[in-house]
């Protein structure tokens, strides 16, 4: 039996099961019904563009849960009426994929085309992956891979350089408030035969607390709604049951929830204490993920303060350790502490910028060969061909300090970290300028 027997995605929808859950239910099944990722899908877009014209070309979606992944890629094979298969990188090995990859060379020799969505991707070993290559460069599928996690790093080359990868966003509240409004009157799909209604406050709420997971939002109101009778409003307790969280989690000034997290960073970032814990209090009084904030105040330690104070990062981390230990309200003392500690500490963002003049450089620049000094003759054959020649161990040298060129030769002498001069970035700039100085000292000797 073929695994393409059963009913073909490209077919009119089947009618819609109302026991599954609303977030499977009310998938959109065209372009105009997706809502966000407006940077890839709007018009004139290189991916709208390429699903209109119907040249599709394997590709990875990556982002993070609940933006549309699944159903962009089931969106894309109905428009372009390929046959789609949905594969579990959890659930499946290198037998099944042979066993697919085998039906999908005969649908195309019958001249049809299978779009193959593999969902974790990343999940999948570097044999399994590479065991895709010779049925996509061949064109037998259309592999669509989707991930939570980077390509560069969770995908072989070989597949990445064969795909294009489209980075999705987090949806934006109002795009989750789009979504909920209408599960709220679709009779078909959502909950319009219940005829509730909910305050635009509500439903705000609500994709706050989904943060920008769409899936999430969706088992909120359908919980919420579970708990409401039909033709009345939903209501603030009914959320707070399905969530087990504050709705109000800003007051109606108008404030949003990046626009507290927003305050709470550049408070630090400039020194203000007393800001600092203010507008922390708000969060805290709000209801906020503690979580949250922990991961964004571990953040500010490494963006603002970063060797300044190498403690600064140390404290967050003992800080978020400690919200999870304890939990509420006693783990709150924890993150004031630490939102404190990063006020008042010396503020640097030079490791900050390093990095990023590094990653423009590796973005702009051809990838050069790493140096042959810096390379491991792991065989005598690798020695022969000079891996590890000209190497100079750092110990063996006065004060570990050698004069060996670790960069590529175009790159020679570049300088990406410069330290601030504050906090302990001080003590760090004067040790550079000792290990130029002893570097060069040493050259003049060789000369």
């Amino acid at each position: 039996m073929s695994l393409f027997d059963s009913s073909p995605l490209h077919s009119e929808p089947p009618s819609v099961d109302k026991k599954r859950p609303l977030a499977e239910r009310m998938r959109p099944t065209t372009l105009d019904d997706y809502v966000g990722q407006e940077h890839v899908l709007g018009p004139g877009k290189p991916l709208r563009n390429q699903i209109e014209r119907d040249e599709m070309t394997s590709l990875i979606l990556w982002g993070p849960p609940g933006v549309g992944k699944t159903t962009l890629a089931r969106v894309i094979a109905r428009l372009s009426r390929c046959e789609f298969l949905p594969f579990s990188a959890v659930l499946s090995g290198i037998k099944e994929i042979k066993a697919v990859m085998a039906d999908a060379e005969r649908i195309r020799k019958l001249g049809r085309r299978t779009i193959l969505f593999v969902d974790e991707i990343h999940r999948f070993n570097r044999a399994q992956q590479d065991a895709f290559l010779p049925y996509v460069e061949r064109g037998d599928i259309v592999l669509i891979g989707a991930t939570t996690e980077n390509p560069s790093f969770e995908v072989n080359a070989a597949l990445l350089s064969r795909s294009k990868v489209f980075a999705l966003r987090a949806l934006t509240v109002p795009e989750v408030m789009t979504l909920l409004r209408r599960a709220l009157v679709d009779s078909e799909r959502g909950l319009g035969d219940l005829r509730l209604t909910a305050s635009d406050d509500l439903l705000e709420q609500i994709a706050i607390l989904a943060n920008g997971d769409a899936r999430v939002a969706y088992n909120t109101l359908e919980a919420a709604a579970a708990a409401t009778r039909p033709g009345e409003a939903l209501s603030s307790q009914a959320v707070e049951d399905a969530t087990q969280r504050k709705t109000l989690l800003y007051d109606k000034s108008g404030e949003e929830h990046y626009n507290i997290i927003s305050a709470l960073h550049k408070s630090v970032r400039s020194s203000d204490p007393q800001a600092a814990l203010y507008w922390l209090a708000r969060m805290l009084e709000a209801g906020e993920d503690r979580m949250y904030i922990a991961r964004r105040i571990v953040r500010m330690a490494i963006e603002d303060i970063g060797l300044a104070d190498p403690r600064a990062l140390e404290q967050c981390i003992a800080a978020m350790q400690a919200v999870h230990f304890l939990g509420i309200p006693e783990g709150d003392l924890a993150l004031a502490q630490a939102a404190i500690y990063l006020a008042v500490a010396p503020k640097s963002d030079a490791s900050y910028k390093a990095l990023g003049d590094a990653t423009r450089d590796v973005q702009t620049r051809v990838a050069e060969p790493v140096p042959m000094q810096l390379r491991n003759a792991v065989t005598k054959s690798m020695k022969a061909w000079g891996y590890g020649a000209g190497y100079q161990h750092a110990h063996q040298f006065e004060d570990a300090v050698n004069e060996m060129e670790c960069l590529p030769p175009s790159l020679a002498g570049r300088e990406y970290y410069i330290p601030s001069g504050r906090g302990m970035e001080k003590r760090i700039a004067e040790r550079l300028e000792e290990i130029r100085r002893k570097r060069q000292s040493s050259e003049k000797e060789d000369s």
